[in-house]
């Protein structure tokens, strides 16, 4: 009997922004594509969902979108035509410090560069050529390791960004503030910050907000899943939602298979299809600290101490670079901090749609243990607290997730690891194993297109794009 035609020509497992750009871009290029989620809705972590109280919109992972707008493949696809508008806040980030003070990241460099006083001109130095080679850079910075097509620029930003992010913080600046403001945007990478290359992520998203600032999604993340599910819509894609796959057999025939997944769940679900030493290499992939997260509904803006820390759309919350490296080596290294570094978005005050009117959202995580199931809503709040007086007083509902809670809600957040597996040097290069072709697996009809690959975790589609090219390269033979 002859063997059954392939009903498609891929099958995306998963619909977080990777496998919805996997599958928008293949569907655009005339193949034939279905979408399978095993959970209620798509978006895996772009979605927006009433946690705490009626009108209350919250992201549940992610919520500031630098890497979005800069994505080259969410720019071709174009998702503004498709419903996706962009709000920049008044400001990037505030990160406050002690006796009222604050490090500011204005969209302009030339603002942020004058607000550092003694730092000024190491921060021009620092930032000048990155920001006016953005378009080029984010080309090659949002690419697997290759020979980069502007490679005196990447050679550029690669010495910069190889340091540990607490050595380049100390040689290039001296005031607090404009270490501090280096330290939170590097603890951004989930690593000790005495690690090397953690200065790369730093200067990744301080350029950024330069370039094309640091934007919400008008009404929540889930915007963005609802712009790519349209396009993959409008080339005759489909999905379909609450189909878990737990075997290959689950799945009607195609030429290519994508994983939107962790490692570890490419190997379960496609294990006998794989050679058994490329499946055990994807069991031995490494998971990093997870989070833990609080959503708010709150009666009123925070009451920020610092003034320009009430205007912006993130304010990092952990005092100096020595605090926040004290911080991250404490969920690197398996404890609880006394004192967590802890990232905040304020959609809000730049979205009312999020909120009833004069109300607000805010949205906070720390790093913790991987897997940790501690409560860490009281250290959160008082470090908070420390530079918002009166902000308990603010509260009218709170929403938690532990990092299970985080893995429950979606499978690839492994230990409650957010951003699909360690980013250290071996990790960060040779994701998801040492291969030339790292979305490629040896079984020519499967591929993997998770932040489990380059370039990583972030909404940005680009680890979705370039599986898809892959595919579409491997099927053109």
């Amino acid at each position: 009997m002859p063997p059954r035609a392939p009903e498609y020509d891929a099958i995306v497992i998963g619909s977080g922004p990777n496998g919805l750009s996997a599958a928008a871009y293949l569907a655009r290029s005339g193949w034939k594509v279905l979408v399978a989620e095993a959970g209620p809705t798509p978006g895996g972590g772009a979605r927006t969902q009433e946690l705490t109280l009626p009108g209350f919109h919250h992201d549940i992972c992610s919520a500031i979108h630098p890497t979005g707008l800069a994505s080259p493949v969410f720019n071709d696809l174009n998702l503004s035509a498709h419903g996706l508008e962009w709000i920049h806040p008044d400001l990037p980030l505030a990160h406050p410090l002690e006796n009222g003070r604050a490090a500011v990241l204005h969209r302009s460099l030339d603002q942020t560069a004058e607000s550092l006083g003694l730092d000024r001109t190491a921060y021009h130095l620092l930032f000048d050529s990155l920001v006016q080679n953005a378009p080029s850079l984010y080309r090659d910075v949002f690419s697997p390791l290759q020979f980069p097509s502007h490679p005196l620029q990447m050679a550029a930003f690669g010495l910069r960004a190889l340091p540990p992010a607490s050595l380049l913080a100390r040689l290039a600046f001296r005031t607090p503030e404009a270490r501090a403001l280096l330290a939170g945007n590097a603890a951004h990478s989930v690593l000790p910050l005495e690690a090397p290359l953690t200065s790369a992520i730093a200067l990744m998203l301080q350029f950024s907000a330069h370039a094309v600032g640091w934007p919400v999604a008008k009404g929540g993340s889930q915007s963005i899943t609802t712009a790519l599910t349209r396009i993959l819509e409008h080339h005759g894609g489909e999905l379909i939602t609450d189909w878990r796959i737990d075997s290959l057999a689950d799945l009607p025939p195609s030429r290519a298979v994508l994983f939107d997944t962790a490692p570890k769940h490419l190997a379960q679900i496609a294990g006998h299809a794989l050679p058994p030493s490329y499946r055990r290499r994807l069991e031995r992939y490494r998971h990093g600290p997870g989070v833990f997260k609080i959503d708010y509904a709150l009666s009123e803006p925070v009451p920020w101490t610092h003034p320009d820390c009430r205007k912006a759309g993130t304010v990092h919350v952990g005092g100096t670079l020595d605090e926040i490296s004290r911080s991250e080596n404490d969920a690197c290294e398996g404890r609880h901090s006394d004192h967590p570094f802890v990232l905040v978005a304020q959609q809000s005050l730049c979205d009312p749609s999020r909120a009833p009117a004069g109300q607000h959202t805010l949205w906070a995580y720390c790093h913790v243990p991987h897997g940790s199931t501690f409560d860490m809503r009281p250290r959160i709040e008082a470090q908070i607290e420390r530079f918002a007086p009166g902000f308990r007083d603010t509260i009218l509902a709170a929403h938690t997730h532990h990092s299970l809670q985080m893995e429950a809600h979606n499978p690839n957040y492994i230990g409650g690891d957010v951003i699909g597996g360690m980013t250290d040097w071996r990790q960060l290069l040779t994701r998801p194993v040492a291969r030339l072709n790292p979305y490629a697996t040896p079984n020519p009809r499967l591929f993997l297109c998770s932040a489990s690959t380059p370039p990583a975790g972030g909404v940005h589609g680009m680890c979705g794009y370039h599986a898809a090219r892959a595919a579409i390269h491997r099927h053109a033979k």
